[in-house]
């Protein structure tokens, strides 16, 4: 260890360096800058032993990380270049080395794989599951069955229900029908939160629960205050207190919501801060996708029942075709985040639900029941369905474009075809329905993949939950109440009427002499 010591004290004494005076600049020497563009050649062991253990005092060696400072701090203030330290400290320069680039590694890796499927929530075990679930006595019978088989007839026969219970609130009338959606949309925001409930992990916290049910409930207000009163204004304007709800309705509407935010703040708790207001965000996003839904599935309704069992046919029919053709046609994936789906099944089932769409809309059209739009009867004290077809829901001849005329022709058929222009926006709606339809289905396979959860719940063997079957209709919802009134709605009576009647009464006056004196000087209107 002597000799080593003494080779080493030998070398450092060897070593020159040139300092700038003007600027306190260090400049490397010659032979140094030899060291930094050259690999520094290998250090054996007594030299690495001596630099790092026996020219460094007693205490500092006693503490290995106090090691590695002052051996950095020596080399440094020997001036060496980066490469002539890296071969000076050995010892050191290795470690920092490898931290250096562990630390490097670990940060990349991080900023690769930072998202929520990192942090490997698996509620699997506390959201139930009704994909696989049946009743006990179907269980029983279908014992011998293939897994595969077994399923099928589940999912087929509670299907069927659903269809049957589907017809009769259909034949129930609007009434029962808005009350299925109430229904619905209760049930699909309980699913939703009780998964925001099992992610945070929140337990024993005041009010939050309350809090969301209270958010629903004025969400429910705002939205239905200002819609229903169209259908329902005589009922309204004979009732004081109801006239004042709706004639300060949005001002009512922000009182609650600002309610809802006080409460809020005030049941904070001091240690749970991230988790109650990432539940007050995940509340919201429920309430956008469950209640702005259902609203839009009501207003369809109240246009006439053909625009809600249309497209709500088109869906169901979409997801039975799509299934059938990729249970028994299937070999191409469609998309990554939900596996099962088939290219054969998304377009074998898009052709099915074109065609069956506007064959359902044909039949639709010939009844009154389904075309007329859903009034309040002053005179029998209900609504009512009862109009004149207008001539959206008439037999039309159109005149077939030349090419498919040519086509027609060689069959012996003619160039002219006689339809109901219903038929045409049933068209539109059902290419919908196919093509982005499903995306509504694949964005809740992606939310329930990044849960690892098969299912929103339990509800319907085979199926699921009740989201599980309308998370397609909410999208679907939305584009047929776009669709009605960009190319369809024109003004109602109905509309006008409520319009009136809440005008002052020298304005009602006004108007009424204004229509007296245009209805004179068109001849409609004969004074005596």
């Amino acid at each position: 260890m002597a000799e080593c010591e003494l080779r080493q004290r030998k070398k450092d004494d060897n070593e020159e360096v040139n300092l700038q005076e003007d600027t306190g600049e260090i400049k490397p020497t010659e032979q140094d800058q030899i060291h930094i563009e050259n690999k520094p050649e290998p250090i054996d062991d007594c030299i690495q032993s001596c630099v790092v253990t026996n020219t460094m005092p007693h205490l500092v060696r006693r503490y290995r990380p106090v090691h590695k400072i002052y051996s950095a701090y020596q080399n440094l203030r020997k001036l060496k270049g980066p490469k002539h330290w890296y071969a000076g400290s050995n010892y050191f320069s290795n470690q920092a080395s490898f931290n250096f680039r562990t630390n490097n590694y670990r940060r990349s890796k991080k900023e690769e794989f930072d998202s929520e499927d990192d942090k490997n929530i698996d509620l699997s075990a506390k959201i139930p599951s009704g994909t696989n679930k049946m009743p006990q006595i179907l269980e029983t019978l279908l014992s011998g069955i293939s897994e595969r088989w077994r399923n099928w007839i589940i999912r087929g026969i509670f299907g069927w229900l659903m269809i049957g219970l589907f017809c009769l609130l259909c034949y129930g009338g609007p009434l029962a029908l808005m009350i299925a959606v109430l229904v619905v949309q209760v049930k699909c925001f309980e699913e939703i939160i009780n998964i925001g409930y099992s992610v945070y992990r929140i337990h024993g916290l005041p009010w939050f629960r309350s809090l969301s049910w209270y958010f629903l409930m004025a969400s429910n207000y705002f939205f239905y205050g200002e819609s229903l009163v169209d259908i329902f204004a005589v009922v309204v304007n004979r009732t004081e207190y109801l006239k004042m709800l709706i004639t300060y309705h949005r001002f009512v509407s922000f009182s609650l919501y600002i309610a809802g935010l006080v409460w809020f703040v005030l049941s904070l708790v001091r240690k749970y801060y991230m988790k109650q207001f990432s539940l007050f965000a995940w509340t919201h996003v429920c309430l956008l996708i469950v209640v702005s839904q259902s609203y839009f599935i009501i207003r369809n309704i109240f246009e006439g029942l053909i625009w809600f069992i249309v497209p709500v046919s088109m869906i169901i029919l979409n997801d039975i075709w799509a299934y059938v053709f990729g249970f028994f046609f299937g070999r191409t994936p469609l998309i990554q985040v939900s596996p099962k789906k088939t290219w054969e099944g998304f377009i074998g089932g898009g052709i099915a639900t074109v065609i069956c769409g506007i064959i359902i809309s044909y039949f639709l059209c010939q009844y009154p029941y389904f075309v007329c739009p859903v009034e309040y009867s002053e005179k029998f004290g209900k609504m009512i369905i009862d109009c004149e077809p207008s001539p959206l829901y008439t037999l039309h001849e159109y005149v077939l474009p030349e090419f498919i005329a040519r086509a027609m022709s060689i069959f012996g058929g003619s160039n002219k075809i006689t339809m109901y222009p219903f038929v045409i926006h049933a068209f539109w709606m059902s290419l919908f329905s196919s093509i982005i339809g499903p995306f509504g289905g694949f964005f809740a396979s992606g939310f329930k993949r990044a849960f690892k959860i098969k299912d929103f719940g339990d509800v319907i063997p085979g199926h699921g939950g009740i989201m599980d079957r309308f998370d397609c209709q909410y999208l679907m919802a939305t584009f047929v109440n776009v669709y009605i009134y960009s190319f369809v709605s024109t003004p109602t009576l109905q509309k006008t009427v409520q319009q009136v009647i809440n005008l002052r009464p020298e304005e009602q006056l006004q108007l009424f002499y204004v229509l007296k004196g245009s209805l004179e000087n068109r001849g409609i209107l004969n004074v005596q």
